[in-house]
C-alpha cells in the first residue's frame, strides 16, 4: 500500500477515462497521491458511448496502460466494450482514488501560489499541489454551422450518438465525414442493411491497410516517427501503391498531398476495416462534402441535391476546454493545449495535459509513455519545493 506524505496536497486528475487512470496509477506507484476526479458515474465513459463495432486500431499488446496488460482473451484488436472492462480493471486493480459525478468548472492559481485551486460541481473548492487534465480527446460534438440544417425534414445525429446499424435498416444513409469514424459507421450501416449509404469527402483521406501480413500499421508509425516528412510521405506513397488499390474511379483518388505531412496538420489516415472492399463494390458511395440544407434537402459541394432519410455527421469533436483553464492562456487559437505530456506551460507550473493529441503511434500508447513522464516530472519538483 502506498504511503503518501500528509504535508503536500494532492495531485488532482480530472478525467477518468484512458489518460487520466494511467497517469494517476503513475503518480501513485511513485508515492504521490492521486485524486481522480470524474463527472460521470463511471470510468471511461466516452468510451462507454462509443458505437458498437468500435476496435482499437492499435495492437492489444501496444495499447496497455503502466502497470497491467490487456488480457490475451481480448484478442489482438481489442472492442469497445473489452477496452471499457480493462479501464474499469484497472482503476480496481491498482486501488486508484477516484471520485465519480463530480464535474470541476475552473481551474486557477491557488492564493498563496504555490498550487492549484479548483472549483467543482456542489460548491467545492479543492487545492491540489498539481493539476492533469484528461477530460479526453472527445469531449463535445462538433457539428458543422451549416446553412438551412433546421429545414431539413429527416433524421440528423452525431456520429456520438450513433451505436448500430438496427435502427437504420432499409434506409438511405448519408455520412459526412472521411475519418475513422465515418468509414467504419459507413461499413456498419452496409453490414447491417442500409438499403442505400452515400459518404461524403471534402477532403479526400489517406487509406491504410491496417496490417498488412500480419505487420500492423501500428508498428510502421511507431518507426518512422522521428525520421523526416518528406521521406515518410515518399514511403507512404510507396506503400499504398502495392496494398491499396486507386479508387478513382469510385471518387476516392489518391491524395495529392503526403500522409506525414497531413499528420503534421492534424489529419489521421484511414486504417481500413472494410471500407476499401465496400467503396470497390460500390455498397459505399463516395460523394461530395455537405455545403447546406435546402427544402428539406442536403446540398453538395458539386451542386447536386439528395434527400436521404438519415444524415450523420461524423464531423469530429472539440476539446472545450475553454471553460475549464481558457483563462490561464494555456490554449492555441484551435482552443489545444500549448503542451501536452511533462512539459507545463511557462505561465502555468504544474498544471499539465494528456490525452489531447492523436498521434499515429496510437492514443493509448502515448497516454500510456505521457503518464510515466507526467509522474516523473511531479516527483522531481516536489523534491525541490
Amino acid at each position: 500500500m502506498a504511503v503518501f506524505s500528509p504535508t503536500v496536497s494532492p495531485v488532482y486528475v480530472i478525467g477518468a477515462g484512458p489518460g487520466g487512470l494511467a497517469a494517476a496509477y503513475a503518480l501513485r506507484a511513485r508515492g504521490i497521491r492521486a485524486v481522480v476526479l470524474e463527472k460521470s458515474d463511471d470510468v471511461g465513459s466516452s468510451w462507454r458511448h462509443h458505437y458498437d463495432r468500435l476496435r482499437l486500431h492499435t495492437t492489444r499488446r501496444l495499447s496497455a496502460l503502466p502497470g497491467l496488460p490487456m488480457p490475451r482473451r481480448f484478442g489482438r484488436w481489442v472492442s469497445r466494450a473489452d477496452v471499457v472492462r480493462y479501464l474499469e480493471k484497472y482503476a480496481e486493480h491498482h486501488e486508484l482514488e477516484i471520485v465519480t459525478g463530480v464535474e470541476v468548472s475552473r481551474v486557477e492559481r491557488s492564493p498563496d501560489g504555490t498550487g492549484w485551486l479548483l472549483h467543482a460541481s456542489g460548491g467545492r473548492e479543492l487545492t491540489g499541489s498539481a493539476v492533469v487534465v484528461a477530460t479526453g480527446f472527445n469531449h463535445t460534438p462538433r457539428i458543422p454551422d451549416w446553412p438551412g440544417r433546421a429545414t431539413y425534414g429527416g433524421r440528423f445525429l452525431h456520429a456520438g450518438e450513433y451505436r448500430n446499424a438496427e435502427p437504420f435498416a432499409g434506409q438511405d444513409v448519408l455520412v459526412v465525414g472521411a475519418g475513422n469514424t465515418g468509414a467504419e459507421i459507413a461499413v456498419d450501416l452496409v453490414e447491417g442493411g442500409a438499403a442505400r449509404v452515400r459518404l461524403a469527402v471534402r477532403t479526400v483521406p489517406h487509406v491504410v491497410r491496417r496490417s498488412t501480413a500480419g505487420w500492423a500499421a501500428q508498428y510502421n508509425s511507431i518507426l518512422v516517427r522521428r525520421l523526416p516528412v518528406s521521406l515518410v510521405d515518399r514511403l507512404a506513397r510507396t506503400m499504398a501503391k502495392v496494398s491499396v488499390p486507386d479508387l478513382a474511379a469510385q471518387g476516392l483518388p489518391r491524395p495529392g498531398t503526403g500522409l506525414y505531412s497531413r499528420v503534421g496538420q492534424g489529419a489521421i489516415p484511414i486504417l481500413d476495416v472494410g471500407l476499401v472492399d465496400a467503396v470497390q463494390k460500390g455498397k459505399v458511395e463516395i460523394v461530395a462534402a455537405v455545403e447546406g440544407f435546402e427544402d428539406g434537402k442536403v446540398t453538395l459541394a458539386d451542386g447536386t441535391l439528395v434527400s436521404p432519410d438519415t444524415v450523420i455527421a461524423a464531423t469530429g469533436y472539440v476539446r472545450a476546454l475553454e471553460d475549464l483553464v481558457g483563462h490561464l492562456d494555456v490554449l492555441d487559437d484551435r482552443g489545444h493545449p500549448v503542451t501536452h505530456g511533462p512539459r507545463t506551460p511557462k505561465n502555468a507550473p504544474g498544471l499539465y495535459f494528456t490525452g489531447y493529441t492523436n498521434p499515429i503511434s496510437g492514443m493509448f500508447r502515448e497516454m500510456a509513455l505521457d503518464a510515466q513522464k507526467i509522474a516523473k516530472t511531479v516527483a522531481r519538483r516536489q523534491r525541490t519545493t
